[in-house]
């Protein structure tokens, strides 16, 4: 692993070797001077040979990117990984003075790249003298030098950005450095039992229950405190189960344990209304939810069984049931208490009316009350129901002998 001066300390490394090795193979180079310029200002002030050391561009490596660390950490830790980068290097040449008709230039840039060949790896010791306080030379992969093919028009491109005229160049990339991160790791206790008593691993015959549907009473588009709900599937069973309902408007689950159901193979599960549990307003909420079964055996792990949708309509009142043309002022209850930012809508008739007040008792058992103002109704009789999150309020009267609209849902105006 490296530190954060490890670019630096790849491009000095790079540096001192060309300027150190490339005189040796070509004696008239003694005069070379090694710059890191960008290309617009690589020549100012110099008029000897020259090659520039450009870097252009910084990427991240796409082998070693969130990979841990070889020796760093275990299995079952967490850390986070290094940065891993390759350079891009452009490396230019120049002759000597404004002309260049003995190809002094294309002498330099053979020897750079002969010694970039020869030299595919840059050596420790030479990363170590290159920048003080570098540890580039003790990451566990070396740098590695390679050519990178490039176009006349990438390499134009290059030169353009630049506004600068284009020299005779030839582009490398040094790969992988790794940054090392200083972000905190995790490393877990040995783990001294495996279960309880370290029993290890346990293992059941039975598979987990699955629910296939859930049948509501009146084929209703969903439940209401009060209702029966079958639960239809397999693997189950009342023993250590309960039926949990989640709802993102709940601070927990809501169990219900059930009991055994109509037919062979199914479960019924009771939604207790306020006349039989004095906190179910306050315990549900309507809406959206999902409802699974969880099986609890002593000393096993908990089974818990696919999710299935389900509506909990809010169940209302109203008043008044009459009125006269124009702006209606309606009063209505919710069971159960309608929570902080849930989307609540009336439904007159066609109309869409939001409320103008929503107030929730202190008593927890009490209906959340509501107040809305319809404007422009004309007289007929027009069906109420209440939208919560989705979850409409059922208008209908199932006693008869075919289904009707509830006239204790529904106002008159004449």
């Amino acid at each position: 692993m490296s530190n954060v001066l490890a670019i630096a300390a790849a491009t000095r490394t790079l540096r001192n070797v060309l300027l150190a090795r490339m005189p040796l193979l070509d004696t008239d180079l003694g005069d070379l001077e090694v710059t890191l310029q960008p290309l617009d200002v690589a020549r100012k002030g110099i008029t000897k040979a020259q090659l520039n050391l450009f870097l252009y561009q910084v990427i991240y490596n796409a082998g070693w990117r969130n990979m841990d660390m070889p020796g760093r950490v275990r299995p079952g830790e967490t850390a986070q990984p290094a940065l891993a980068l390759n350079l891009h290097y452009l490396i230019t040449a120049w002759g000597r003075g404004d002309s260049d008709n003995d190809a002094v230039s294309h002498r330099v840039l053979a020897a750079a790249m002969s010694t970039l060949h020869d030299r595919p790896l840059l050596d420790a010791d030479d990363i170590r003298n290159a920048l003080l306080g570098n540890d580039l030379a003790d990451q566990i992969e070396r740098v590695r030098l390679t050519p990178l093919p490039q176009s006349v028009e990438e390499l134009s491109k290059l030169w353009t950005a630049f506004q600068t005229n284009y020299r005779v160049s030839a582009a490398y990339e040094a790969t992988v450095l790794l940054i090392d991160s200083q972000a905190p790791s995790r490393a877990s206790l040995p783990v001294l039992r495996r279960g309880p008593q370290d029993r290890g691993v346990t293992s059941t015959a039975s598979t987990a229950p699955a629910l296939s549907s859930v049948a509501l009473p009146n084929a209703q588009a969903a439940a209401r405190l009060g209702d029966d709900l079958v639960l239809s599937g397999s693997q189950l069973s009342t023993a250590n189960a309960v039926a949990r309902f989640n709802s993102l408007r709940l601070d927990a689950p809501v169990d219900v344990v059930p009991a055994a159901g109509p037919a062979a193979g199914t479960l019924q599960v009771h939604l207790a209304d306020s006349a039989e549990d004095a906190q179910a307003p306050s315990r549900w909420a309507p809406g959206i939810y999902t409802l699974s079964l969880l099986v609890q055996s002593p000393g096993l792990p908990a089974l818990l069984s696919n999710e299935l949708p389900l509506a909990l309509a809010p169940a209302i009142t109203l008043t008044p049931r009459t009125g006269s043309p124009g702006t209606q002022h309606l009063n209505l209850t919710c069971l159960p208490r309608i929570r902080d930012g849930q989307r609540v809508f009336l439904l007159f008739g066609d109309q869409l009316v939001t409320p103008t007040s929503i107030t929730n008792p202190a008593d927890p058992a009490q209906p959340t009350a509501l107040v809305f103002d319809v404007p422009g109704v004309a007289a007929g009789t027009y069906t109420v129901r209440l939208r919560v999150d989705g979850a409409d309020s059922i208008p209908v009267d199932f006693s008869g002998p075919l289904p009707a609209f509830d006239s204790l849902q529904q106002v008159v105006v004449s």
